[in-house]
């Protein structure tokens, strides 16, 4: 039995190809399908925990909040920083056309604590805390469950 060869002017037909890593493996891709809660980010979390407690106070403050941006960055600008500790967050009072807006450090409030629990309690009191800043008001006037949390 021979085997058929194509000529030049034969249609040429295009296998896909599979790429696979050098050991064989297989094609890396992601661990988990997105929309699952092990495909969402730690940085995405956090996010949500901060979106969490400014809704919560939003529900008080909502005139108040509403001229309030929020952020969220993983490391703190220390150019400007003249303490010996690292801040959480920061609170920076509107100027001119540039609203009043409180940052929170996503990196130096993980690395407080590890338990899920624990972190949303941080996140709460500290948002809480850059709130009352900007208001000129005590913590507990902005959320009378500040502080209620064994964080240690």
């Amino acid at each position: 039995m021979s085997q058929r060869v194509p000529g030049p002017d034969a249609p040429r037909v295009e296998l896909p190809r599979v790429w696979r890593d050098r050991h064989g493996r297989g094609m890396r891709g992601p661990l988990a399908p997105s929309g699952s809660p092990l495909a969402v980010s730690r940085a995405q979390r956090f996010d949500d925990l901060v979106i969490a407690a400014v809704e919560r106070l939003d529900q008080r403050w909502q005139e108040q909040l509403s001229k309030v941006e929020f952020a969220v960055e993983d490391v703190p600008s220390l150019d400007d920083w003249d303490r010996s500790w690292v801040p959480l967050a920061r609170a920076y009072a509107g100027s001119g056309a540039l609203p009043a807006r409180v940052v929170v450090f996503r990196r130096p409030i993980e690395t407080r604590t590890t338990e899920p629990a624990k972190l949303r309690a941080l996140v709460g009191d500290v948002v809480t805390e850059q709130v009352a800043e900007l208001f000129g008001v005590e913590p507990e006037e902005i959320d009378p469950a500040y502080g209620g949390h064994d964080l240690g």
